[in-house]
């Protein structure tokens, strides 16, 4: 980027192709004071602007090769294959879309790369220029560069004002911001430069991978600021709720409706009718998520494989659901006390609460401490008023739960516990069987073996 691209605003080439002389091709000037110095809280268009204006927007707006990128070449939900992330792309483009109409504030875009975030950027300085306005695109680090350069004698624009240029463009995108750059210098000026912005309440857009609560405390205070800034997550965050399986779920991964073995021959005939109605409580429920359904039996009945199969059901959907182990999750959350985790404590129990569709697989093999106890309750309390979809496995009986949390689950409105009666698969169940007083496990608490109440 050269000095005269710095100000990002239009001029009209002079013959020869001479930069103004007034705005050195800025396209805007700053109103002189009465003591004779320049006013740089404020940019009034200079006069040289007019004819070839749009050609010399774009060559000034420092765009480059992305002026391609329009708005008609982005798809509005983004390439995702996440429902959610589509959800979350479509809000920040319809956004950036009506901030290109009318720039207004602040628009802060957060994601990973490859999440979209620099094009939706790209797409509003195109918009601007387009029709003959002014915008300045530039990366955090390309401006640092100038900057330092700018303090070469030789320089055409001096660093005082070309600093000033870029502080009071009336439209700036910074690309690719860092919460914290590498050297002091360099953090000073990127404060210098948004305080000044922030101050004026000048129009500006700001792209990072940083998600803006890990960012500075300075930048941190500004960027919460709702009244003047707007921040959208793009692609994946540790808020995710995920279409694919964590890799530590190797196991859970194959577990699916197919392969799940509901006629086991070596079964008693009111055993393989049990798990048949199992079987069929978890499809329908797959199929159409509503309510809360608890499957109970004793370890290794099937209740994991049944809850797997309606998450991996879900995901070739391509629609959200999450697994959680209890045990697991409550250890998360003890760690995530920590002041350097992530996700956070409150990310990580926010994320389990709002779900659209949750396994809790083990509950009740928790420790049974109070603040475990709490937890939990929190989550399934949350749940319950929200009526959101929930699968819960248990080796407990209702009676052995918490009452709080026992109570809900038992709520035939909202609940449909249901027994599994089955034996351990994983053990010799024909030898099992042959045993004198073998007998399968008695339905637990007040779960019940009705059919599919969905048919």
């Amino acid at each position: 980027m050269s000095a005269d691209t710095t100000a990002g605003s239009s001029s009209a080439e002079e013959p020869n192709n001479r930069l103004c002389s007034r705005c050195r091709g800025a396209g805007f000037v700053y109103p002189t004071l009465p003591d004779g110095k320049p006013d740089y809280t404020k940019a009034t268009r200079c006069n040289c602007t007019g004819t070839g204006r749009v050609r010399n927007q774009i060559q000034l707006s420092n765009l480059g090769a992305l002026a391609n990128l329009t708005f008609e070449k982005l798809t509005p939900q983004g390439l995702s294959g996440n429902i959610l992330v589509q959800g979350r792309y479509k809000e920040a483009y319809e956004a950036t879309r009506q901030f290109a109409a009318n720039p207004c504030g602040w628009l802060v875009l957060t994601g990973a790369p490859g999440s979209g975030k620099t094009h939706l950027a790209a797409a509003i300085a195109a918009e601007r220029l387009s029709g003959g306005e002014s915008a300045l695109f530039v990366t955090a680090a390309d401006l640092l560069d100038h900057l330092r350069t700018s303090f070469n004698p030789d320089s055409q624009l001096p660093y005082d004002r070309f600093f000033y240029q870029v502080k009071g463009t009336p439209l700036l995108i910074l690309d690719d911001l860092v919460s914290r750059a590498a050297t002091p210098w360099a953090q000073e000026k990127l404060d210098q430069l948004l305080n000044y912005r922030y101050l004026h309440e000048l129009p500006t857009v700001i792209t990072t991978e940083t998600d803006h609560a890990d960012m500075s405390e300075r930048w941190f205070s500004r960027l919460g600021n709702s009244h003047l800034v707007r921040v959208f997550s793009l692609g994946d965050t540790v808020g995710d709720l995920d279409l694919s399986w964590r890799a530590d779920f190797k196991l859970q991964q194959t577990m699916t409706f197919g392969n799940f073995d509901h006629h086991r021959l070596n079964l008693s005939q009111e055993v393989r009718d049990n798990l048949e109605r199992a079987y069929s409580l978890a499809l329908g429920f797959a199929q159409d998520p509503s309510g809360w359904l608890v499957f109970q039996g004793m370890t290794g009945a099937g209740k994991t494989h049944l809850a797997a199969a309606i998450v991996n059901y879900r995901y070739q959907a391509h629609q959200p659901a999450m697994f959680v182990v209890v045990p697991e999750f409550l250890d998360h959350l003890r760690s995530s006390f920590s002041s350097d985790a992530r996700p956070t404590y409150d990310q990580l129990l926010e994320r389990v609460k709002v779900t659209p569709l949750l396994v809790l697989d083990d509950f009740g093999e928790q420790s049974a401490t109070p603040w475990a106890q709490e937890k939990l309750y929190q989550v399934l309390n949350y749940r319950y008023n929200a009526q959101l979809p929930t699968v819960i496995t248990t080796s407990r009986s209702l009676e052995e739960l918490e009452n709080r949390i026992s109570s809900r689950l038992a709520d035939r409105k909202m609940s449909t516990p249901f027994n599994i009666i089955a034996p351990d698969y994983r053990t010799d169940i024909t030898v099992n069987q042959g045993k004198r007083g073998y007998r399968p496990r008695p339905s637990l608490g007040r779960a019940n073996t009705r059919t599919n109440p969905r048919g």
